[in-house]
């Protein structure tokens, strides 16, 4: 049973490897005609919705294989609110999503927008990479 939950964890890591190039997206936004900034943004929208089930598929397995690991409590916690805190930026970055594709059809500037999901995304990118590091060396008891 573990080893499926792994291969699932494992699933859901690839997923949330969309957050470690959305910097890079977001930041070639900016450049790109309207039309293609409207498609470009919408798929980020996608991208960040299917993001956010590996999230979810992260939560369910990492608990699961949590509660059968030697992990100090403090790693726990860390983990938890590192994901907790992905969870909550993965779902604020919906707004100026929404807000900037619908400024695109209404041919206004979205600059402001943009820049949120650029603040967005580079804090996304870090705090994955912070988790990836402590998968890598957790904290044992």
């Amino acid at each position: 049973m573990y080893g499926v939950f792994m291969l699932l964890h494992m699933i859901g890591t690839a997923a949330l490897g969309f957050y470690l190039i959305l910097p890079f997206i977001v930041s070639g936004l900016q450049k790109l005609s309207l039309g293609a900034k409207e498609g470009g943004i919408n798929t980020v929208r996608v991208a960040n919705r299917f993001a956010q089930y590996g999230l979810v598929i992260q939560l369910i397995t990492g608990g699961y294989m949590m509660s059968k690991g030697e992990y100090s409590v403090a790693w726990m916690i860390i983990i938890t609110l590192i994901l907790l805190a992905m969870f909550a930026l993965g779902g604020i970055m919906g707004k100026p999503l929404k807000n900037a594709l619908a400024g695109i059809r209404e041919k206004r500037e979205v600059g402001a927008d943009i820049a949120k999901l650029r603040t967005f995304s580079i804090v996304l990118a870090i705090l994955l990479l912070v988790m990836i590091y402590f998968m890598v060396y957790p904290l044992y008891k």
